[in-house]
């Protein structure tokens, strides 16, 4: 079975980390990138603006 070459991380708004609108994006497994926290600046349609989103862990999940 071959090895995974990108995981799964949640972007939240730098500001308001706390808010109700995220995205989900893949992160490659190896290399320089994967050793960085995501930083993208995306659109948040709460504040109808371009804002910086930053790499949260996932939530748990229930079986």
């Amino acid at each position: 079975m071959a090895k995974k070459t990108s995981i799964k991380v949640r972007l939240v708004p730098e500001q308001k980390q706390n808010s109700s609108f995220y995205y989900y994006v893949k992160k490659p497994t190896a290399g320089e990138k994967a050793k960085n926290k995501l930083k993208l600046k995306k659109y948040n349609p709460e504040t109808k603006k371009h804002e910086w989103f930053i790499e949260k862990k996932l939530p748990p999940h229930s079986k």
